[in-house]
């Protein structure tokens, strides 16, 4: 009965944010989908806008023209594991947090890669369940590791991946089933966003080493290009209300298989708002072709890059761009997918240059 139920609310959500996200109608054939990224990338290449040669040598490697597979073996223990911590916080009740008129103590989930050391800085990925679930779905827990914490154990261990502290928060608030509705979990990620940079983000970073020197509003801004937000699905809903209203801090998105749930002016407008450019932030997106949620997603991503404003712009750089789209043919809107996506997002981020 659960997953009968899964099925029809996974349909509602697709329904929902493809009604909000975008305005195209019917999927972009194949021919149109390259003449579109042709044309996006003709423009990007003609633009007299520049970065200095810090910024194009920032952080971030060169994303491959198709996703790489999670390799064999990485699935299960590796030689070198890092470890989950549990992280307590106090936050406050969604509906009401700017009243603050209920105290909640929340959990979160802390990934900590081998050999962490508070001599050296981390920089910081913040990857959030989608619905059904909570902060303990995606890695696991200290005694009980899912598989995905062995994949970015080897991938670390590999030098794949550059070490870094991986977040695994929920938006649940006054109950843990929360995420299972679909109505209310929409309006919960639309909310996360107080308790998520008020609250979770100065906790995880006073607590571990990272860029930040310290974590007034002032020193979490000045340390963005550090800190990154993903998730699939409604993590994915969760991860385009984090671009919205977090923008001064994190520099990189990971969205995948889920909106972009409001109109593409809603983003450019959060970019023009803030007072950044095209050049301050990067979004790494992926779905896959059997995805009830793909073609909804898909087209959301490419009319993000066809805006007026010329703020959103594929490449598969930093230097060129800020958005970029991978697909996977064949997989399905599932853990398996999400685990490959999220792989090859951690593979582009901070992996400027220094990895295999």
């Amino acid at each position: 009965m659960r997953k009968t139920v899964f099925i029809v609310m996974a349909a509602l959500l697709l329904l929902g944010m493809t009604a909000c996200g975008n305005s195209m109608e019917q999927p972009p054939s194949q021919t149109e989908n390259i003449e579109q990224e042709q044309t996006v990338t003709e423009n990007t290449q003609t633009e007299a806008d520049t970065v200095d040669d810090e910024q194009r040598n920032n952080l971030s490697g060169t994303i491959p023209d198709e996703l790489e597979y999670i390799p064999d073996g990485y699935r299960s223990p590796s030689e070198h594991p890092g470890t989950l911590e549990k992280l307590i916080y106090q936050t406050w009740e969604s509906f009401s947090y700017e009243d603050h008129a209920q105290e909640l103590t929340k959990e979160a989930w802390v990934y900590l890669p081998y050999g962490y050391s508070e001599e050296q800085k981390y920089n910081v990925f913040y990857l959030s369940h989608g619905g059904w679930s909570n902060e303990t779905s995606l890695m696991g827990t200290d005694e009980a590791p899912h598989s995905f914490k062995y994949v970015i154990d080897h991938a670390i261990e590999d030098g794949k991946i550059q070490p870094l502290i991986i977040v695994l928060p929920t938006y649940n608030n006054t109950s843990g089933e929360d995420s299972g509705n679909y109505s209310l979990a929409l309006q919960l990620t639309d909310q996360f966003h107080n308790e998520l940079l008020n609250d979770l983000v100065p906790a995880v970073e006073s607590k571990y080493s990272t860029y930040a020197e310290d974590t007034s509003s002032d020193g979490l801004i000045a340390s963005r290009d550090h800190r990154g937000f993903g998730g699939f699905s409604m993590g994915s809903v969760n991860t385009w209300c984090t671009f919205r209203y977090g923008l001064d801090y994190f520099r990189y998105f990971m969205p995948m298989s889920g909106g972009p749930a409001a109109s593409v002016e809603t983003y450019e407008n959060a970019v023009m708002d803030s007072g950044y450019e095209w050049d301050d932030f990067f979004i790494f997106s992926a779905s896959g072709t059997d995805d009830f949620a793909y073609s909804g997603f898909k087209n959301g991503i490419y009319a993000l890059a066809e805006g007026d404003s010329g703020i959103f712009r594929f490449a598969n750089n930093e230097a060129d761009g800020n958005l970029s789209f991978l697909e996977r043919e064949g997989y399905a809107h599932d853990g398996f997918a999400s685990d490959e996506y999220t792989y090859n997002g951690l593979r582009f981020f901070w992996n400027g240059g220094d990895v295999s």
